[in-house]
């Protein structure tokens, strides 16, 4: 098994830019789509994901800002967030999402937090 273990977060000023990193440990990173979630337990939404092979999806609302990489070396996936805005603010956890219905994978998260 395994699960997900993300890091990056803070409190940046809006216009700010951050990268977030989430680490995978045990079995769950080969093959699989990881995605990053921002919200709260029951309400988190796909910000963007990337495939074992490299290709993207970024929610609309974060196009063009936000940008999805990944390092199958590493088992890491990163997102690097730019030109943040304070309705960003939100917990960002990472997860596949094929295993996304388990409780067993998911991470703390990592608080973003955009304010002046």
């Amino acid at each position: 098994q395994g699960h997900f273990v993300e890091s990056g977060g803070g409190l940046v000023q809006p216009g700010g830019s951050l990268r977030l990193s989430c680490a995978a440990s045990g079995n769950i990173f080969s093959g699989l789509v990881i995605a990053w979630y921002r919200g709260g337990p029951g309400q988190r939404a796909v910000v963007a994901s990337v495939s074992s092979t490299g290709g993207t999806y970024v929610e609309d609302s974060v196009k063009g800002r936000f940008t999805i990489t990944r390092d199958n070396a590493k088992r890491t996936v990163y997102l690097q967030m730019n030109d943040l805005k304070p309705e960003d603010t939100a917990i960002y956890y990472c997860n596949a999402p094929q295993l996304a219905s388990s409780p067993n994978y998911w991470g703390q998260g990592t608080q973003v937090t955009v304010s002046s």
